[in-house]
């Protein structure tokens, strides 16, 4: 009678010799298929250029087709890829930004203030702050006026348009003020922040200067010259002046104070502009701005 080693020692070797059998016949059978599709595919190369050495049209049809397909796969990979954005290295040289730190104390003080009341960036806002400053020195009208007239206007967005098409910061009747856009290159420039605030500037000079008045001017720059009043402009405008001119001067302002006829925070929640700021609801004052606009040309 064998030991139990001696059988376990058989198992294992039969165990073994099936394996490599197996395993020899796999490889067997994958050459084999190997040479066969070797053939086929000699063959099929044979069979092809025979027949297009007999049939050269088969040949162009089949050349055409081949090329077709070939272009489709190249255009919808193409189509597939993501195609960069092209780079614009004078693109800094076009936005309407600067330093803060570069502000004088009194300008650093009022751009902060303002970004934080209308919620926008100080760096247009220092921009915005400093051409106010520069174009009230040479129109002779209080940086924090024009300021003022801005935030009422559009609540500092360059893009506002009103029902009846003032544009931009200052809202200015681009089509009515359109002689005063041709040294800036158009009206398109109208939503250029610094060109907007420079003509607004101008027909806001016009306007006092006509009046007599600053109170009665602003009533004309929004169109109420005819009204008998100018649904409370002139005083969200001098109040808002009012706050200015004490952030100016070193004072503590909530960026929250409320305006008259406010009822809370100056910043609107509509999207229409109006004489009230960019983002608030029309009033019968902003619908009459073509009234008085015209004759100023």
């Amino acid at each position: 009678m064998k030991s139990p080693g001696k059988l376990t020692a058989i198992y294992r070797a039969c165990i073994d010799s099936a394996g490599t059998f197996a395993r020899d016949v796999g490889v067997g059978l994958l050459e084999a298929s190997h040479n066969t599709l070797a053939l086929l595919g000699l063959a099929v190369v044979c069979g092809a250029v025979l027949m297009s050495a007999a049939h050269p049209e088969l040949r162009d049809d089949a050349e055409q087709r081949a090329l077709g397909w070939l272009l489709a796969r190249q255009e919808a990979r193409l189509a597939n890829e993501s195609i960069p954005e092209p780079p614009i290295p004078d693109a800094v040289a076009r936005v309407t930004a600067a330093d803060p730190t570069t502000l004088s104390k009194q300008q650093a003080s009022v751009a902060a203030w303002l970004a934080r009341r209308y919620r926008v960036a100080i760096e247009p806002m220092s921009r915005l702050v400093q051409e106010a400053w520069e174009s009230g020195r040479r129109s002779g009208l209080e940086p924090t006026l024009i300021l003022a007239v801005m935030a009422i206007e559009s609540s500092f967005n360059p893009f506002a348009q009103s029902s009846v098409g003032a544009q931009g910061l200052m809202q200015v009747m681009t089509r009515v003020h359109d002689d005063k856009y041709e040294p800036y290159g158009g009206v398109r420039a109208a939503f250029d922040p610094v060109t907007n605030l420079r003509v607004g500037v101008q027909v806001l000079k016009e306007c006092i200067a006509r009046a007599g008045s600053l109170e009665a001017g602003l009533k004309y720059y929004v169109g109420a010259a005819n009204l008998a009043d100018d649904g409370g402009y002139a005083g969200k405008v001098l109040a808002e002046q009012s706050n200015l001119n004490r952030v100016a001067a070193g004072k503590w302002v909530s960026v929250t104070v409320s305006l008259p006829g406010n009822t809370a925070s100056p910043i609107k929640t509509s999207s229409t502009p109006d004489e009230g700021g960019a983002e608030a609801q029309p009033t019968s004052a902003d619908t009459k701005r073509v009234a008085w606009v015209a004759p100023l040309r």
